[in-house]
């Protein structure tokens, strides 16, 4: 059965969503002694090559974790998932290659539970919908650092990609409707809800790269990752950060009354959670019982080459 060690978040003031990142504000939503998570901010990279690039995420922990930074990896962290330079929201750091191991593990294993918050352009008709455009490259001039769905002219290798997006509230911003929703990937494509939001017609509010650089009024990108969950074995990382999208941190918001309650959702996606986690671990208990599978050193040998390849992509990323 999975063990779950829960270890107190730290109380952080939180950032002000509108705040210019520092070298020195880095928001620290939990900590342990194998993870970290950090509310990101937005318009920062989480590393860069780039020596003119000063402010990333990296550079806030070596400033803040000197004694962490681990000199086997490029970047001195290792950063067990992804956020766009534009996006906001928990991101999960781990401190050895051991730990990064079995965060990797539930990655891999779709365990792990990311929901987002954005604004979008419009007012959305359906409270809840399904989004299953395919997500390929965009091979055109001048698109080329793009993602679009596989009706698109010059779309390569398009996946299967899902979405599902739930509305929140309906209201305004700076005057033009606009609609809070939850968005939840059940896929892990690049700007998969950029995409996606866009294909539907209800681009994310100051998304100026797939606005085609219309959308540039905003302060930001109004899309945040605001809740986590990883479900490994001995540690239970469980975050929830605060909502930035609120008239109390941005006056020219404006929302009228909830269609979904946000905090019932994100109650019952834990509840579901967990009762998948349990499904699961007492199919591999009887499957056990059942089955006494020796492997082979040539499977054994294979699965370990596997793994090592994993951890050399992971310090070079």
């Amino acid at each position: 059965m999975l063990l779950e060690r829960k270890v107190e978040s730290i109380a952080v003031a939180w950032l002000s969503d509108m705040e210019t990142a520092r070298i020195d504000n880095l928001c620290i939503l939990y900590q342990s002694s194998d993870f970290l998570v950090v509310n990101k901010h937005w318009d920062i990279r989480i590393d860069s090559k780039m020596w003119y690039e000063k402010l990333t995420v990296q550079s806030q922990l070596k400033h803040r974790f000197p004694e962490l930074v681990d000199p086997d990896t490029y970047y001195g962290f290792r950063f067990c998932h992804q956020l766009d330079f534009s996006t906001s929201g928990a991101l999960c750091i781990a401190f050895s290659k051991l730990a990064a191991a079995k965060a990797y593990r539930c990655f891999r294993d779709r365990l792990v539970t990311k929901v987002y918050l954005a604004l979008v352009r419009g007012h959305v008709a359906v409270n809840r919908m399904l989004i299953e455009h395919a997500i390929g490259k965009n091979t055109n001039e001048g698109k080329t650092h793009m993602m679009c769905t596989e009706e698109t002219q010059g779309c390569q290798n398009p996946k299967p990609s899902q979405t599902e997006m739930i509305v929140l509230a309906k209201g305004f911003y700076s005057g033009d409707p606009v609609t809070k929703v939850l968005l939840q990937p059940l896929t892990g494509r690049t700007h998969q809800l950029r995409v996606h939001c866009m294909a539907v017609g209800h681009p994310i509010v100051g998304d100026f790269t797939y606005s085609l650089k219309t959308d540039s009024n905003p302060y930001r990108m109004m899309l945040h990752a605001y809740h986590l969950r990883i479900p490994m074995e001995g540690e239970l990382i469980e975050v929830t950060t605060a909502d930035p999208f609120t008239h109390m941190v941005d006056s020219n918001l404006e929302l009228g009354s909830w269609v979904n309650n946000l905090h019932d959702i994100i109650e019952r996606l834990k509840g579901k959670s967990v009762t998948e986690q349990c499904d699961r671990d007492s199919m591999l208990e009887i499957q056990a019982e059942k089955t006494q599978v020796k492997k082979t050193s040539e499977e054994t040998e294979e699965e370990r080459d596997k793994y090592l390849q994993w951890l050399n992509e992971w310090t070079m990323s």
